[in-house]
């Protein structure tokens, strides 16, 4: 599966029935019925036919306006970015937590977790259910000239930041960075634009984005994770069967290996030359920074605590000699 969020939306929708009963799920992707995570949710349409739920599906270009059809009821359920559907689900709309994936490897084993009977609890939240989640990958630092190589020289730069995510502006606030709002679908015009000095995007968006053009000699891209993004998919509870969550849940999980092998593979295809590493003193201020960032949000109900617990256990299951393994919090 091409993850490519850079083409023209193709109006309209694809039915995958004719039937009466069928329920409505709306699908943000730039490319329309065309688009690969439509393509994906195609797939998914037809495993829901086994479990006896009949799936229409209708495209989106701006996840705005499938984000308000869904609150309006026009949408059984919805498919778009953890940062617009956190306020339906907070639990799985804190995937994205600023720092908290800091691999493929953390990244692939909460995907497999999220299909886990005993979350069934927290992917329901005031009527609305979380039914599963795509990855995207990384959101790594894209910056038009390597030189801000550490957190100290980004003070002063714009910084490209996702209108829906306060975390994203906070936390650039904090560096001394100057936040320019913008959408996920609005995103490729900052990378071109002059007056914008770094933008966080996926792996993915390299050749999707051309950001070769934007990059020029003095570009780069930090290998740094900044979040985990992923598409997430919810539903008002009450349009689909009691069991039909964990069905779906099972389902996404089952797909997450070879989703996230796709993710690992536009991370290897970027080439060499526009990798930088942040330096290692600079990565210790960093670190220091994203987790108290977690914390503050934490404590303002921005981010699920019962998922930046899990996300930690993660992390030290992967890396336990990490100094967080030895706190308490999160």
């Amino acid at each position: 599966m091409r993850f490519a969020l850079s083409s023209v939306l193709l109006a309209g929708s694809v039915a995958t029935t004719s039937t009466a009963q069928a329920q409505t799920l709306c699908v943000f992707d730039l490319s329309g019925t065309s688009g690969d995570y439509y393509a994906f949710m195609k797939d998914y349409a037809l495993a829901a036919q086994k479990w006896s739920v009949m799936i229409d599906l209708k495209a989106y270009n701006k996840e705005e306006k499938a984000i308000s059809d869904y609150k309006q009821g026009k949408c059984d359920a919805i498919s778009a970015t953890s940062f617009s559907t956190r306020e339906f689900n907070k639990f799985t709309g804190s995937i994205n937590a600023v720092g908290a994936i800091p691999s493929n490897t953390v990244a692939r084993n909460l995907l497999l977790l999220l299909g886990h009977p005993k979350l069934a609890p927290e992917m329901v939240e005031n009527g609305h259910e979380a039914l599963g989640a795509i990855p995207i990958g990384s959101a790594y630092l894209t910056v038009k000239d390597r030189s801000v190589s550490s957190l100290i020289k980004i003070e002063g730069k714009r910084v490209g930041v996702l209108a829906s995510d306060p975390v994203q502006r906070r936390m650039i606030e904090r560096v001394g960075g100057e936040p320019v709002l913008m959408e996920v679908d609005t995103a490729i015009l900052k990378v071109q634009d002059p007056k914008v000095d770094i933008v966080p995007l996926p792996s993915y968006s390299f050749e999707a984005f051309e950001l070769y053009r934007a990059l020029g000699n003095k570009g780069g891209i930090a290998r740094f994770p900044i979040s985990f993004m992923t598409m997430n998919v919810i539903a008002h509870q009450n349009a689909f069967p009691k069991t039909f969550g964990i069905q779906s849940r099972a389902w996404f999980a089952s797909q997450s290996p070879r989703l996230m092998k796709k993710i690992q593979y536009y991370d290897n295809k970027v080439p060499a030359r526009y990798w930088f590493d942040i330096p290692a003193d600079d990565q210790v201020g960093y670190f220091r920074l994203i987790r108290q960032m977690r914390l503050e949000f934490v404590q303002n109900q921005i981010y699920h605590p019962k998922m930046m617990n899990l996300l930690k256990r993660l992390r030290c299951q992967q890396n336990p000699q990490e100094p967080e393994c030895k706190t308490r919090g999160e």
